[in-house]
């Protein structure tokens, strides 16, 4: 049956060639098919069914039904332990489920999520399961950077990492081939268009520029190409 109009999800900065700033604690929760299961969307393309990238929150015994990974999952759990019947992945696991994959996940403490779908077709990636907490931190291109990297494929062109700016920290003014995103996780960035706190969701597009630097420090998500 058609889903009706009224049903019909917008998109939310479906246009990728646009720079993107969200807030996320200045949105609400929106329900999920699930009950038990809700989202900040950030961005958002066809519907309940495209491209979407989201904050995601389990309440304690949240479950979410059985489901398939058409052009794979990507998740970086923020707080509480999220689960699926593969394992548990506490604060700081990092999964990257490839196209095909299944799973059926829960919390039963509840959990708060950063999540990708439809975004990583291919279905030879790799099966990322990573325990941020335990990894070294590596350096960075430039002094006062540090580096925990989450993903990379030689055949694909996206690039995942956790980066810590030290206090005072500034990066060479640089474009992004193939766009970048950032979720501030602690502190704060900055660079010449404005200043990102804690839960600041950036997309700047392929080609774009800016020069960021941390006067305070900060920790943030990253990804670096394929948009």
């Amino acid at each position: 049956m058609p889903m009706s109009a009224a049903c019909v999800l917008p998109d939310i900065n479906a246009d990728l060639d646009q720079r993107a700033r969200v807030d996320t604690t200045t949105l609400d929760w929106e329900a999920s098919p699930s009950g038990t299961v809700w989202r900040k969307p950030l961005y958002r393309q066809g519907g309940e069914y495209g491209p979407v990238t989201s904050l995601v929150r389990y309440a304690p015994g949240g479950v979410f039904r059985p489901h398939a990974h058409p052009e794979g999952e990507e998740i970086l759990v923020l707080e509480g332990i999220f689960a699926d019947e593969h394992g548990e992945y506490p604060a700081g696991s990092y999964l990257l489920n490839p196209e095909g994959s299944t799973h059926a996940p829960r919390s039963e403490t509840g959990c708060t999520l950063f999540v990708r779908l439809r975004q990583y077709a291919g279905a030879d990636r790799v099966h990322a399961i990573v325990n941020t907490t335990a990894m070294p931190w590596a350096p960075g291109t430039v002094a006062g950077l540090s580096v925990k990297t989450l993903y990379t494929q030689a055949t694909y062109p996206e690039r995942m990492a956790l980066v810590r700016w030290a206090p005072g920290t500034v990066f060479r003014p640089h474009v992004h081939p193939g766009g970048e995103e950032i979720l501030v996780l602690e502190g704060e960035l900055c660079d010449e268009w404005g200043r990102y706190g804690p839960g600041c969701w950036l997309r700047n597009p392929h080609m774009s520029r800016h020069t960021p630097y941390s006067e305070c420090g900060c920790l943030i998500y990253v990804r670096v190409g394929g948009l």
